[in-house]
């Protein structure tokens, strides 16, 4: 299962940069949009459209740094914004007891089955933790997000727990003043 993930995931990314490109600012310069997500951020969660949109430029939707920084990028997979244009950034925090809470529940998803859905080009969600010991990362993927088909209840249950996680996540978002 996990070579099925692997090779699915090394072919989104194949398509995505086939199709277009993406710059991380060099590893010597700080971040364009400040501290909050440079070098890395703690936790990242990005949603990777449906395969018949348009969007190309994958962006997250949430940066997190381990002092519970946060910035949110609400538009960041909005169809009608310009893929030349940015998107809107919003500084902010995540509350301690919510980011504690975050990352123990996806260090336990890490070792879950969220299965692989018959049906395909229904995009993807992600979530990953990167620490700053590179074996403590984990990569959360959950392939067509809405679908059910073909799952185990075990994994569908697992979903679910993914999905609460990525909206418990966005919705625990405070914005800076």
């Amino acid at each position: 299962m996990r070579r099925t993930k692997a090779a699915l995931l090394v072919a989104m990314l194949a398509l995505a940069i086939s199709t277009g490109t993406a710059a991380a600012d060099p590893p010597d310069q700080p971040a364009a949009h400040g501290p909050v997500s440079a070098p890395l951020a703690l936790l990242t969660l990005t949603t990777i459209p449906n395969g018949w949109q348009t969007r190309i430029d994958l962006r997250p939707q949430l940066e997190v740094s381990g002092d519970g920084r946060a910035v949110k990028m609400p538009d960041a997979v909005a169809a009608e914004r310009h893929p030349d244009s940015p998107p809107q950034k919003v500084n902010g925090h995540i509350p301690p007891e919510a980011l504690t809470a975050a990352l123990a529940e996806t260090r336990a998803l890490a070792a879950v089955d969220f299965g692989m859905p018959t049906i395909t080009d229904q995009g993807s969600q992600i979530i990953d933790l990167m620490p700053q010991a590179p074996e403590e990362d984990a990569h959360l993927v959950v392939y067509a997000p809405d679908s059910t088909e073909g799952l185990a209840p075990e994994q569908q249950a697992a979903r679910k727990r993914f999905a609460d996680l990525y909206r418990k996540l966005l919705d625990a978002f405070v914005p800076s003043p």
